[in-house]
C-alpha cells in the first residue's frame, strides 16, 4: 500500500520504519524543516518502563490542590475559557479513580515492555548510536510516605512483569555514587535495571536517515492543513509547502502521528481526539566535573524531574503546564531545574552554558496512547503518548504496522478498531 505518515517526531519516524519494513510505500510529511524538531527534540531522554504509573492516579487531585498558586509546582494548571480544555480536565479527573488507574497502568506497562524489546531488535539490526546508556533508572524518594506508596506501586508492577525493585539508600549510592551529596535527604529508591536512556532526537534523525536510504520519502517543511474525507475514508490531504505552494497528497492509508497537533488535524475530518497539549521543560548542560556528574538515569519523585546523561551533556527535564498551545519558555521554571541540578550534584554541570527548551506533550486523559484504526477506514492513529513518547515509540510503531496489515499485535492492549 501507499501510506502517508503525518508527523516526523520519534513516533512518526518509527512508524515509517516499521511500515517500510513490511513492504509498504511510505511518505512522511512534516511541517518543520527537520525531523524531531518539536516534542521529540530535547525531552528527558528516559526509556522508562518503570514510569508506567499514569499521571491520572488517585493521589493527584490532592497534589493539585497543594500545588495551586506555586510558580515552581511540578504541575501547574492554567484554566482558560476553552471548553475543550475543561472537558479534557474532567476526563482526566475521571481517570484518577483506582480501577481506571490500574487498567491504564497495565496497558502502558505492557506496551512499554514490548517497545523496549522492539528498540533492542531495531538497534541491533541497524547499529544505531544515540548516546544510549543501559544502566537502568533510579527513582529517588525523600519521605517515608512517598517510599511506602512507591513500594505498593512497585509490587503491582512486578506482578505485571516489570523488573522494578526497592533499594535502600546504601544500594542506591552504590548504583549511582554521584548521589553522595544528597545522601542525608534520601530515604530510599526503586531501581529498574533494564530501563535505559538516550538522545531521542539523535535516534530519530539517525533512524530517518536509514528510512530514506530504504525508500521512505520525506516531505519536510510541508504543513498539512486538512484531512479531506470522502464518505467513510480520507480521500487526500491538503498541504502547503514552505514556499507557499499548495499540494494535494493521496495514498491508500494515512497515519496521524502529529502529537498534540493531531487534535486540530483530526477535527478537519470530523473526528474528536481527546488529547491536550501539556507543556514540559528541559535544560541541557555541559559536564563540568565528570566525577560529580551522574551516569545512571534518575527520577526525582518529589520534584517530578528526570535526569539523563547524554555523552558529555547532562539533561534535566520535567515540569508540566496544562494551559494552551504556547511554547514560550518561563525562565523561572528553567532556573529552578538548573538550581536543582546544582543542589543535587554540586559542580557537576557548567550552569553558565545551560540551554533551555520546551515542548508540548500530547496527553490523553488516562495517559494511554491512541493506536489503531479510527472510525474512518483508512485513517490510523499513533498519537497521545504524553511524557512517554520515547519510551513507547518503537512498540507503538511495530504494533501499528501489524494493525495496518490486519494482524493483531502480540501484546494485551486496548488498540483502536479491534
Amino acid at each position: 500500500m501507499r501510506i502517508v505518515v503525518l508527523g516526523a517526531g520519534v513516533v512518526g519516524v518509527a512508524s515509517a520504519f516499521f511500515l517500510r519494513e513490511q513492504g509498504h510505500e511510505v511518505t512522511v510529511v512534516e511541517r518543520q524543516a527537520h525531523v524531531a524538531s518539536q516534542t521529540s527534540h530535547a525531552n528527558g531522554g528516559q526509556i522508562s518502563v518503570s514510569g508506567a504509573e499514569p499521571w491520572a492516579n488517585p493521589g493527584v487531585p490532592r497534589q493539585l490542590l497543594a500545588w495551586l498558586g506555586r510558580d515552581n509546582a511540578p504541575l501547574r494548571l492554567r484554566l482558560r475559557a476553552d471548553p475543550r480544555q475543561w472537558a479534557w480536565c474532567m476526563r482526566f479527573l475521571r481517570e484518577c479513580v483506582p480501577w481506571r488507574t490500574e487498567r491504564n497502568m497495565h496497558d502502558i506497562l505492557q506496551l512499554g515492555m514490548y517497545s523496549r524489546d522492539m528498540l533492542h531488535a531495531l538497534r541491533e539490526r541497524r547499529s544505531l548510536s544515540y548516546d544510549q546508556q543501559r544502566r537502568g533508572i533510579l527513582h529517588l524518594y525523600a519521605s517515608s510516605s512517598a517510599l511506602r506508596a512507591a513500594a505498593r506501586c512497585t509490587r503491582r508492577m512486578q506482578e505485571l512483569g516489570c523488573e522494578r525493585r526497592l533499594v535502600d539508600v546504601e544500594e542506591a549510592l552504590s548504583i549511582e555514587p554521584a548521589l553522595r551529596a544528597m545522601r542525608a535527604r534520601l530515604v530510599g529508591a526503586t531501581y529498574t535495571a533494564y530501563d535505559e536512556s538516550g538522545d531521542a532526537c539523535a535516534f530519530t534523525r539517525e533512524l530517518a536517515a536509514h528510512c530514506a536510504r530504504e525508500g521512505v520519502h520525506f516531505l519536510l517543511g510541508q504543513t498539512v492543513t486538512s484531512l479531506c474525507r470522502s464518505g467513510n475514508a480520507i480521500a487526500h490531504v491538503e498541504s502547503t509547502a514552505a514556499d507557499g505552494r499548495f499540494e494535494r497528497i493521496t495514498a491508500d492509508a494515512y497515519v496521524l502521528a502529529c502529537g498534540s497537533w493531531s487534535v486540530p488535524l483530526a477535527r478537519t475530518a470530523g473526528l474528536v481526539v481527546h488529547i491536550h497539549p501539556v507543556k514540559g521543560y528541559s535544560v541541557t548542560l555541559p559536564v563540568a566535573d565528570a566525577a560529580a556528574a551522574w551516569k545512571v538515569s534518575l527520577t526525582d519523585e518529589r520534584n517530578k524531574l528526570v535526569f539523563s546523561r547524554l555523552g558529555d551533556r547532562l539533561r534535566v527535564a520535567g515540569m508540566a503546564e496544562v494551559g494552551g498551545w504556547t511554547r514560550v519558555i518561563d525562565d523561572r521554571r528553567c532556573a529552578a531545574m538548573t538550581a536543582r541540578v546544582e543542589a543535587m550534584f554540586p559542580g557537576a554541570a557548567d550552569t553558565s552554558r545551560a540551554i533551555s527548551w520546551t515542548g508540548l506533550r500530547p496527553m490523553t486523559p488516562g495517559n494511554v496512547p491512541l493506536i489503531g484504526r479510527s472510525r474512518l477506514r483508512n485513517l490510523y492513529l499513533n498519537t497521545g503518548h504524553g511524557s512517554l513518547g520515547w519510551t513507547l515509540a518503537c512498540g507503538s510503531a511495530a504494533a501499528l504496522a501489524d494493525l495496518v496489515d490486519g494482524r493483531l499485535p502480540p501484546i494485551r492492549f486496548n488498540f483502536l478498531g479491534t
